[in-house]
């Protein structure tokens, strides 16, 4: 699979035409014309935690619109993508026979860490989409491990995506900035970027940094709590390797990137 990390924003907002996402949307658009057309994708997304790994299996997966407070239109949005439950199964084989515990679940519908990136990026709802959660236990070297699990697939030409955020302190989304978090953002983000982007690091090097990234700094203010980090581990678990491209935005005044494998 091919893995890309990226960073979904604020709830609906991208869709609704906010002039902080428009970046976002913008780097989303060019990636999606720029990349191979997937006949297939699989997102795991910061918004969906379960005990054991959790793969969605309905072929025809409605929307859970996890977001409160913003204007009715964003209850409305459509996204009537297929599911496509053998490749469900495939994961699932992939994760049990890595000695990972794994479930299906058949009602669940597509979270909007899901839903508001592919309608950005594939707007016509015509390729078929699997959603995997997280572990509630938050633990990143599980999430790396589930990640080289998946990234056994011997399918071809499927997409693989971590939906999360690599800035996601929501009070300070909303705080004045000042010159002290303003450094915290840009210390983690070029930590962020150094070590999924340097050729230098060994692997062994690279996935320790990963799973101690809260010795980065800036790392706690940037993610008090680490579930929209985590869909990055669950990539480079897949890859293996550096990120061949990054992509530095701003969003919602915040720097923000995306990581292309």
């Amino acid at each position: 699979m091919k893995p890309i990390f990226i960073s979904h924003g604020g709830g609906p907002l991208p869709l609704l035409g906010d002039p902080g996402h428009s970046e976002m949307v913008a780097s989303l658009n060019e990636l999606a014309k720029r990349i191979q057309r997937p006949e297939a994708i699989v997102v795991v997304s910061a918004h969906w935690e379960e005990e054991v790994a959790t793969l969605t299996a309905s072929e025809t997966p409605s929307l859970i619109y996890d977001y409160y407070g913003f204007p009715d239109e964003s209850y409305t949005i459509t996204y009537p993508c297929p599911g496509e439950p053998a490749l469900a199964s495939e994961l699932y084989r992939l994760l049990e026979a890595s000695g990972i515990e794994a479930k299906f679940d058949n009602e669940r519908g597509l979270d909007h860490g899901v839903f508001v990136p592919l309608k950005i990026m594939y707007p016509e709802a015509d390729i078929p989409c699997v959603q995997l959660s997280l572990l509630r236990s938050l633990d990143p070297l599980a999430h790396i491990a589930i990640g080289k699990a998946l990234g056994c697939l011997a399918r071809k030409n499927i997409l693989f995506i971590g939906s999360g955020f690599s800035f996601h302190n929501l009070k300070a989304f909303f705080a004045p900035e000042d010159t002290t978090t303003g450094d915290l953002n840009n210390a983690f983000e070029q930590w962020l970027h150094d070590t999924c982007c340097n050729l230098e690091y060994s692997e062994v090097e690279r996935a320790h940094k990963l799973v101690n990234w809260t010795e980065a700094p800036g790392a706690r203010f940037c993610h008090p709590r680490e579930e929209h980090l985590l869909p990055l581990h669950v990539c480079y678990g897949v890859a293996q390797q550096a990120c061949a491209e990054s992509l530095k935005l701003e969003i919602m005044n915040k720097r923000s990137s995306m990581y292309v494998w």
